[in-house]
């Protein structure tokens, strides 16, 4: 809705009907970086309502318009120029696009008449955008943009969500219009199924009460669908114990005595071995992706499998469904729910009690393991395990990728959807810091801790100048293991620990320095027994933003794991057993 406050302009623009229908749709925060052609847009949001987030770097804006998505299900919105300002969001449009973000972004065009004359700061934006959105749109005309916009929210947040682009050209932006209510042109081709088909659902349910080793297999698609509530309760009604992949960390809280954990080629034991041993897998809203996989032909031989995704590609792309149901997961586990509710009138659900005892002996024999040593070095997933204790785990974590994003996932203990920020699909090193500041726009009043690696930090670590003008009091933990630990050891057990183009060393930066010259607060933590102190010091830096250093062991490395490609009945427990 428009607010009532809304004065017409004397000369009513393009770019006046761009925002304009920004605030139709109940947007308030756009994040962006002006340029060019652009230009004309950002001055009547001087008059707007909305909060222009200004960032550094335009990756840096499409990773915050992704936290702000992810942390609170609504869709992000990025603002661009045109060339390299729409070409620097190519990297979060993909990112949004494998994790199912929903985000719009707006980016300038060179005027119609200029398109294709290799004009200055020039791209074919729409085509760069094609195959990393869902849809890309160019406005030709001011008079169609309250329709795109519409159209482009109305696909980013419906069905399978996901990244669009709408690329308009400098000359439009300029052109005399007036504003409409926008409505939904017909969509030829895109119709998503929301309810799945009741016979399927029907023998969804017989397959899994029949089952003696069922699994629940829980995608990032929960999270999308709100379907948190709808997958406890399913669990609990059906007996079945439930993995949640990378994406979905939150979906099913980690304290639930039928929680397995995460599975996959850095997934708990227990989480993995039991998708191999299963006999009845159910898929809720995940892709069957590599890294939970392994080699899919010998990824749970013996299971048959039931898979639920609002996008019907999904379905068999990598493994064949028993029973295949297209339709949003918080529609199907409902009837889902439905059904099991009349037949528990009848029968009680069944106990299972061999597959519980099973499950229980692999948890007891296959712990997560690490040492500790009093002395140092610091080890990550101590760390994390004080940061949880000291937090009582009320926070949002947002995580870079590699390592510490796997020991974060690991030994946080999360209990709520939308608590876990984070880049599975793209593996998109810089996305923490970007993606903290996004989520703690979006949720002022919550702890926003950034888990964020040495490598990682240095590519993005720029939008902390955005975190401290714009008075975002984010949290930032830098890991610095002194290089890129997860390629450091993949080079030590696959490449004969010949050690290339890894080492970024210790010296350089100088993280505390770095970040007070940035405006933040700078700390540093390199012993043990000083991690609690600096824990609370961290936590008690509430107006503006603060950078921990947490130097840790440089030869760790990250266990459970499930070799590249290999059969997840091999999951290797520590270093030796390569």
């Amino acid at each position: 809705m428009l607010p009532d406050t809304m004065t017409e302009p004397t000369n009513f623009t393009g770019s006046h009907s761009l925002l304009r229908s920004l605030e139709y749709e109940g947007v308030e925060i756009i994040f962006g970086v002006p340029g060019g052609a652009i230009l004309p847009a950002y001055d009547p949001l001087l008059d707007s309502p909305i909060r222009h987030v200004l960032a550094r770097h335009e990756q840096g804006a499409g990773h915050m318009a992704e936290g702000f998505a992810q942390a609170t299900g609504l869709v992000g919105v990025v603002m661009a120029t045109s060339g390299p300002g729409a070409t620097n969001l190519i990297t979060p449009l993909q990112n949004a696009l494998m994790d199912s973000t929903p985000i719009v972004a707006i980016t300038g065009q060179v005027a119609t008449s200029a398109i294709g004359s290799d004009a200055f700061q020039e791209a074919y934006t729409t085509g760069l955008a094609m195959h990393c959105t869902k849809h890309s749109y160019m406005a030709t005309d001011a008079d169609d943009i309250p329709n795109l916009i519409h159209e482009a929210f109305h696909l980013a947040s419906t069905g399978r969500p996901g990244p669009v682009l709408v690329d308009i050209p400098r000359d439009v932006l300029k052109q005399i219009t007036t504003w409409r209510e926008p409505h939904l042109n017909n969509l030829p081709g895109y119709k998503p199924t929301v309810s799945g088909h009741p016979m399927q659902i029907r023998a969804a349910l017989d397959m899994i009460e029949k089952a003696e080793r069922p699994v629940l297999y829980v995608g990032g698609g929960v999270i999308k669908a709100g379907a948190a509530p709808e997958l406890l309760a399913f669990a609990e009604a059906v007996n079945a114990p439930v993995v949640t992949t990378l994406m979905a960390r939150g979906a099913f809280p980690d304290d639930h005595p039928l929680a397995l954990g995460m599975p996959g080629m850095h997934g708990l034991y227990t989480a993995t071995t039991a998708i191999q041993k299963s006999d009845v897998l159910v898929s809720l809203g995940a892709r069957f992706d590599d890294r939970v996989t392994g080699d899919p032909n010998a990824f749970a031989p013996d299971a048959k499998i039931i898979h639920v995704d609002v996008d019907p590609a999904e379905i068999g792309k990598v493994r064949a469904a028993d029973v295949p149901i297209v339709g949003d997961a918080r529609s199907v586990l409902n009837d889902l729910l439905s059904g099991l509710r009349a037949r528990r009138e009848v029968a009680d659900s069944p106990a299972r009690e061999d597959w519980f005892a099973q499950l229980s002996r692999w948890k007891d024999q296959y712990p997560l393991a690490y040492e500790q040593d009093p002395d140092g070095p610091i080890k990550v997933q101590h760390f994390i395990e004080r940061l949880y204790s000291i937090t009582g785990g009320d926070a949002v974590v947002a995580a870079g990728v590699g390592q510490h994003q796997m020991w974060a996932s690991q030994f946080w203990g999360f209990r709520e959807p939308r608590s876990w920020i984070n880049s599975g699909g793209l593996g998109t090193m810089g996305f923490a810091v970007p993606a903290a500041v996004g989520a703690k726009v979006a949720r002022p009043d919550d702890l926003i801790i950034a888990l964020d690696g040495d490598g990682c930090f240095q590519m993005t670590c720029q939008e902390l100048i955005t975190a401290t003008t714009e008075e975002i009091p984010v949290k930032i933990i830098v890991f610095n293991n002194g290089g890129y630990g997860m390629v450091k050891q993949w080079q030590n057990l696959f490449y004969g620990g010949r050690l290339s183009a890894v080492d970024l060393g210790f010296t350089y930066p100088d993280y505390p320095k770095l970040a007070e010259a940035m405006g933040c607060v700078g700390l540093r933590v390199d012993h043990p027994s000083e991690i609690d102190n600096a824990i609370e010091k961290v936590l008690s830096v509430n107006d503006r933003p603060v950078v921990l250093e947490v130097v840790v062991d440089g030869e760790e490395m990250c266990f459970p794991m499930v070799p590249a490609g290999g059969s997840n009945d091999r999951v290797v427990m520590r270093r030796d057993e390569l």
